[in-house]
């Protein structure tokens, strides 16, 4: 981290709250005129006048663009603009099996990718990886290696932000990692660990669909079946780090063992793995998520009826949800969604069966995420830890 990259990081991280709003809103919506800042952000003009000079003093801003159009009535407006590469993150996505990284600039643009396997999942190991992963990144973003401000981790299960602890990751078979103390003694830099469906959130918030939304939920369907809730302007975290968790609401028979390890969990039956295995179960035999999707398309019963039990318990989730704190929009994502089609008639059938009253006026869209989505949401996440 050079000198520059040092003052602009001070400036963030000392920010008073309006400032930090004017700072925000401007790195969500650039560029953008000083007027519609203010709209936004409910201040006055000396307000923003006065916390834009020291974000152009240091070169997160720029206000030297002119919107001027030729022809055009009206008084020409001089807006602000971020810049993008005043400011490096990287983003990792923890996997099973593997760990998925990007380097981006300061609106998630994407400058770099890296993949790497993981050799196992003890936490020395996983740490070691992370590590290492940064320093490759960091050569590949040459001239902009300097400008390398934070690192954001994304890690599936109960993750504390504050202290940077995994409390528990079933995918992971974790049990209070102290993941965010030891990536920081190996990095020269903040680093923050992130539950990874609230750092999707996170990134959709900014600079994603949800940019404009005053409240959305992404409900992810893969290896787990995870939330992250938008609502009222605000990413929320829970008073303890955990919330939207919908992948262990109660929903089903206690006979379903969950990978968590607790009954009756909704990832008891719409986890892949759960698929997978109550396929495997019907015939006798080992098979793999493909083959699965192979059977449920040519109409095998076992098959049809996991996808069809898996849909109907997830839409039940997402009613609850919706039921309980009224998102316009339900963003669906996840490794999945590539086959979504096997889910989604009873998904949608039990969704309209349990939604509530107004509440059926939320949208439900899906949205394919790549595992460099997650790590871009990541990198959101490591900064709006410096901003917020």
């Amino acid at each position: 981290m050079n000198d520059e990259t040092h003052a602009r990081t001070a400036l963030l991280r000392s920010s008073t709250d309006s400032a930090t709003r004017v700072f925000t809103t401007i790195l969500t919506h650039s560029p953008i005129s000083r007027t519609e800042v203010a709209r936004l952000t409910g201040l006055s003009q000396a307000a923003v006048t006065k916390a834009v000079i020291p974000l152009v003093t240091v070169g997160l801003v720029d206000d030297t663009l002119d919107s001027r159009r030729d022809g055009l009535p009206g008084r020409p407006m001089a807006p602000v603009a971020i810049v993008p590469e005043a400011m490096v993150a990287i983003g990792v996505k923890v996997n099973a099996d593997e760990l998925i990284g990007v380097a981006s600039d300061i609106t998630t643009r994407i400058l770099a990718t890296e993949r790497t396997p993981l050799v196992s999942h003890e936490p020395n190991d996983v740490v070691n990886g992370i590590v290492a992963m940064c320093e490759r990144l960091q050569i590949a973003l040459g001239a902009l290696g300097p400008r390398l401000s934070c690192v954001g981790v994304a890690v599936s299960g109960d993750v504390d932000t504050d202290s940077g602890m995994v409390r528990e990751s079933a995918l992971m078979g974790w049990s209070h990692v102290e993941l965010g103390a030891e990536l920081g003694r190996r990095l020269t830099m903040p680093v923050i660990i992130e539950n990874d469906v609230r750092a999707l959130t996170i990134g959709e918030h900014w600079f994603g669909v949800g940019l404009g939304t005053s409240s959305f939920a992404i409900v992810t369907i893969g290896r787990g079946i995870g939330s992250g809730l938008h609502l009222n302007g605000e990413v929320v975290e829970g008073a303890y780090g955990v919330a939207g968790e919908i992948g262990h609401l109660p929903l089903t028979s206690p006979d379903r063992i969950c990978p968590c390890g607790r009954r009756g969990c909704v990832e008891a039956v719409a986890a892949t793995s759960s698929i997978v295995g109550a396929i495997s179960q019907a015939h006798g035999r080992s098979i793999d998520i493909e083959e699965a999707v192979d059977l449920a398309h040519a109409g095998d019963a076992a098959a049809c009826q996991a996808f069809g039990e898996a849909g109907a318990v997830v839409g039940t989730a997402i009613a609850s949800l919706v039921n309980m704190v009224g998102p316009e929009l339900v963003i669906i994502g996840g490794e999945a969604v590539a086959h979504f089609d096997l889910f989604e008639e009873r998904l949608r059938q039990t969704y309209a069966e349990h939604v509530f009253g107004s509440a059926v006026h939320a949208r439900i869209v899906v949205r394919p995420h790549t595992f460099e989505d997650w790590a871009r949401g990541a990198a959101a996440a490591a900064i709006r830890a410096l901003v917020v």
